[in-house]
């Protein structure tokens, strides 16, 4: 009988290391492709919108021209600003975005749905999504499949206008997770231990990067008219193609923070190692370039 409970204690003990270390509470952070974010298709959504709160990332004058009924308006246009150091694309604090999810019927546990065009607004619905993991959002987060386009071309219902119903105020309770997001010091004293991604157009590589970079457009991290984040394989081949392994955690960047959030969500859902979004962009860099931020 001892030598039985010896072996199962030895036993509890390896299997209580062993969920701490794949859980992320252990030494080792949880990896980024841990946080609850995926597709969903129009069809699914569709016959389960009652289910979702719906967020039209494209700018506010396209929302109003047409959505996806009772969809809530989130343009970054009118979630970031200007800073201190004039530097653009900022986004605004983690209690003033919690304050207008809240005031939309947001909190940390709704179910939301992301949807854009990965154009006019230069694929903002992957801004919207690591927005929300940014500040902690603990409920699934689905990236509409084929967007706005493929929900029209399906000849779903849109709507015009505020077409909200009965939309009743929560409160957001915001948690940042810091290892979605770097800033310039950070990148500074990392530069070695992370791939550095430029997805800004080929015109603004040629005119300046952060030493260092690697250049690979926004546009390549999707595809189709409906233009659809790549699947896994063709992430991991594109990166590959760029002499990039999944050895050491990657930095996505661009000039304030946005087309290089989508390529931070293709990542994401490709499912690949730790990678992150300079916000600051190409702008916070060129301020801060001779001094910690």
């Amino acid at each position: 009988m001892a030598l039985i409970t010896q072996y199962w204690k030895k036993h509890i003990v390896f299997l209580t290391i062993a969920f701490f270390i794949y859980s992320g509470f252990g030494l080792s952070p949880a990896p980024s492709y841990a946080y609850d974010i995926s597709f969903i298709n129009t069809d699914a959504l569709h016959r389960s919108a009652a289910s979702w709160i719906v967020i039209d990332a494209r700018p506010k004058n396209r929302w109003e021209k047409g959505h996806i009924p009772q969809a809530r308006s989130f343009g970054w246009e009118d979630y970031t600003k200007i800073d201190e150091n004039n530097i653009s694309h900022r986004i605004l604090s983690p209690e003033k975005l919690a304050n207008f999810l809240g005031e939309m019927g947001i909190d940390e546990n709704t179910q939301v749905v992301v949807y854009g065009d990965a154009d006019t607004s230069w694929g903002a619905e992957g801004w919207v999504c690591w927005m929300l993991t940014w500040l902690g959002h603990k409920g699934p987060i689905r990236l509409l499949n084929g967007g706005i386009q493929q929900w029209t071309d399906l000849n779903y219902p849109v709507a015009k206008g505020d077409d909200r119903l009965n939309v009743v105020p929560v409160k957001y309770l915001s948690k940042v997770r810091k290892d979605v997001s770097i800033n310039t010091g950070e990148i500074k004293n990392s530069i070695s231990e992370i791939y550095l991604i430029d997805t800004r157009s080929t015109f603004e590589w040629i005119k300046g990067h952060i030493p260092g970079a690697i250049h690979i457009s926004w546009k390549k991290f999707y595809n189709g008219d409906f233009r659809t984040p790549l699947e896994a394989h063709e992430v991991k081949k594109l990166l590959a193609s760029h002499g990039i392994k999944q050895d050491k955690p990657v930095v996505y960047y661009c000039s304030g923070g946005i087309r290089s959030a989508y390529a931070w969500l293709a990542h994401q859902l490709a499912g690949m190692q730790k990678a992150m979004n300079y916000e600051g962009g190409m702008a916070a860099w060129k301020h801060y370039s001779s001094k910690q931020e």
